[in-house]
C-alpha cells in the first residue's frame, strides 16, 4: 500500500484571530495537491476557531495533550475535549517540549498511548542534538526515544512520524537530502526489526527542520521521506507551495 504524502503545519506559539484567519482564507482558496494529507496545528487557543473555518479536507491538531480523562490538572487539555472539538490530531514529542519543558521519552510514550488508545492520531516527534549528531549518536538517540514509545504503544496505525534534528529547527540550517534520508531509511529499519515489516511499510516518517518552498521537492523525492512537518514556513503563503512539491 502506497503511503499518502503528509504534510503538517506547527504554527507554535504564534498567531492571532486576524492572521490565522488569513492562513486558513488562503488554503481554503488554494487548489491542494488532493493526494497529499494536510493538517495545521494552531495554537489551543484557536483550535476551536481554525476547525470551524478551514475545509473538511484539512485536519487540525493540538500541539500538547494529557495522558488522564479528566481532572485537577490546571493548564492541560484532554483527549476527550480535543474529540468534542472535532480535533483529531495531535503533535506530541516536539524538541521543543523535550527540552524547554523537560519532557522525557516516557511522558511522551504515555501521552502517545493514551490519545491513539482513545482515537487521536499522533505526529510523533523524534531527533538528535548537534552535539549529538557531531558525536555519530543520532540513530542511538532516536532508536532510544522509539524504544520508550514501542514500549508502550502496539497501535501503530494512528502514528506519523516526524524525524526533526534540533539543530535545523528554525535556525535555516536543513539536513541535506541525503542526511535526512539517511534517517529516515533507519527509522524504517529500526521499525522492521524491532515492531514489524508492515507498520515499517505502512508508517509514514516527514522531515521537519527548516524546511522551506526552496527545499521542498529535492527532500521529497527521497524515497523514505513521507512528507513534512513545517514550522515558520506554514505562517506564510509559501505552505501552499510545500503542499503541492510533488504536484
Amino acid at each position: 500500500m502506497a503511503r499518502k504524502f503528509f504534510v503538517g503545519g506547527n504554527f507554535k506559539m504564534n498567531g492571532t484571530v486576524s492572521s490565522i484567519k488569513e492562513i486558513v482564507d488562503n488554503l481554503n482558496k488554494a487548489q491542494l495537491d488532493p493526494n497529499v494529507e494536510v493538517v495545521i496545528a494552531p495554537p489551543a487557543l484557536y483550535l476551536v476557531f481554525v476547525r470551524e473555518h478551514v475545509k473538511k479536507e484539512i485536519g487540525v491538531a493540538a500541539q500538547n495533550v494529557f495522558d488522564k480523562p479528566n481532572g485537577a490538572f490546571t493548564g492541560e487539555i484532554s483527549v476527550h475535549q480535543l474529540k468534542d472539538s472535532g480535533i483529531d490530531w495531535v503533535i506530541l514529542g516536539h524538541s521543543e517540549r523535550r527540552t524547554i519543558l523537560a519532557e522525557s521519552d516516557e511522558v511522551v510514550a504515555s501521552k502517545t498511548k493514551y490519545a491513539v488508545e482513545n482515537g487521536i492520531n499522533v505526529i510523533w516527534c523524534c531527533g538528535e542534538s548537534l552535539e549529538q549528531r557531531e558525536a555519530g549518536k543520532t540513530l542511538e538517540v532516536i532508536a532510544a526515544q522509539l524504544a520508550a514509545l514501542r514500549s508502550r504503544v502496539s497501535d501503530w496505525s494512528r502514528i506519523v512520524i516526524a524525524y526533526e534534528p534540533i539543530w535545523a529547527i528554525g535556525t535555516g540550517k536543513v539536513a541535506t537530502t541525503e542526511q535526512a534520508q539517511e534517517v529516515h531509511a533507519s527509522i524504517r529499519a529500526w521499525l522492521a526489526k524491532e515492531v514489524s515489516q508492515k507498520v515499517a511499510d505502512e508508517t509514514r516518517i516527514l522531515y521537519g527542520g527548516s524546511v522551506s518552498e526552496k527545499n521542498c521537492k529535492d527532500l521529497s523525492k527521497e524515497k523514505d521521506i513521507d512528507g513534512f512537518l513545517v514550522g515558520g514556513a506554514s505562517l506564510k503563503p509559501a505552505f501552499v507551495d510545500i503542499i503541492n512539491s510533488r504536484a
